[in-house]
């Protein structure tokens, strides 16, 4: 049963992560926009078919940059289709990335991991990316499902596993059946 928890997400059920109930229940302008402003470079890790992605593109403006990565190659196409001949076409940038790999290089302001983190088998080394990749004021915001996914304790370990690489954790959004977390770089 862990495996199943564990699974990502394939991309011919992405309909459920990219539809009218989502919207009424998670929305992106709502959660987001204490954190992300206008000109921000985001990293929207497990984008899936960019329900979130092209939000924050709105949110960053065309000054800004929306780095949009997944494993699946399948996901990114969605998101291309639905941003072609857009203005969000020149601020969202697909990135495919690798199960141990988030084959990111530059620096981001703001990295939002939403439903993906239970999915990756290593937790440590994606932290690790993630400090590497977060300017030193950035933050990044962890939503983790609770329902049938993540229970409290798996949670408090993901936390924990984020604090040995080095980042504070404070509460994040109040979100209906979820955990969530911001999380900063520790200047100690």
């Amino acid at each position: 049963m862990k495996e199943d928890k564990n699974r990502v997400c394939p991309v011919e059920r992405s309909g459920s992560l990219d539809n009218k109930l989502r919207k009424w229940l998670q929305k992106p302008q709502k959660i987001l926009s204490p954190y992300i402003k206008e000109g921000m470079k985001v990293l929207d890790v497990g984008c899936g078919p960019g329900f979130f992605s092209v939000e924050i593109a709105k949110m960053v403006g065309a000054n800004g940059k929306v780095i949009a990565a997944d494993l699946q190659e399948g996901m990114l196409q969605k998101i291309r289709d639905k941003i072609a001949g857009t203005a969000l076409d020149k601020i969202i940038q697909p990135v495919k990335c690798e199960e141990d790999n988030i084959n990111i290089k530059e620096k981001v302001d703001f990295i939002l991991a939403f439903y993906m983190v239970h999915e990756v088998p290593d937790k440590a080394k994606l932290f690790e990316s993630f400090k590497g990749i977060l300017n030193d004021d950035g933050k990044v915001l962890i939503v983790e499902p609770k329902l049938f996914h993540v229970s409290k304790k798996e949670f408090a370990s993901t936390i924990s596993d984020a604090g040995k690489a080095g980042f504070k954790s404070s509460p994040g959004p109040r979100l209906a059946f979820c955990h969530s977390s911001i999380l900063q770089i520790r200047n100690d």
